[in-house]
C-alpha cells in the first residue's frame, strides 16, 4: 500500500461521513498538532535507555504506533488539502539541509 492509497482512503472515509467542510488547512494542521502533542507525551518522562526501549513495554508500544499513525494521517489529510507533494517537499528540503550542512 502507497501512500497515495492511504490518502483515498482518508478521502474516502471523510467523505463518508460528510466530514469534508470540516478539513480546512487551519483545522488539520491544529488536529496534527495534537496528535504531535500526545506522541510527544508518551516519550516525555522516559530516560534516553527507556525511551530507546519503547517497544519493550506493550502498551507503550501499542500507544506509540497508534499515535505515530495518526499523526502520519493528519500529515497526509494535510497535504493532499494543500495539493502538496509529500515526497518533492521532503526530497527539496533534504537538498536545502545538504547545502546549509555538509558532510
Amino acid at each position: 500500500m502507497t501512500f497515495d492509497d492511504v490518502t483515498q482512503r482518508l478521502r474516502d472515509f471523510a467523505a463518508a461521513r460528510a466530514w469534508e467542510p470540516y478539513h480546512t488547512p487551519k483545522n488539520l494542521v491544529m488536529a496534527l498538532s495534537g496528535e504531535v502533542g500526545e506522541l510527544t507525551s508518551l516519550f516525555q518522562w522516559l530516560t534516553p535507555e527507556e525511551s530507546d526501549a519503547w517497544r519493550a513495554d506493550p502498551t507503550l508500544e501499542a500507544n506509540v504506533l497508534d499515535e505515530i499513525a495518526d499523526v502520519t494521517l493528519y500529515l497526509l489529510q494535510l497535504a493532499d488539502r494543500l495539493g502538496v507533494d509529500l515526497a518533492a517537499a521532503a526530497h527539496a528540503k533534504i537538498d536545502r539541509n545538504e547545502k546549509r550542512f555538509p558532510a
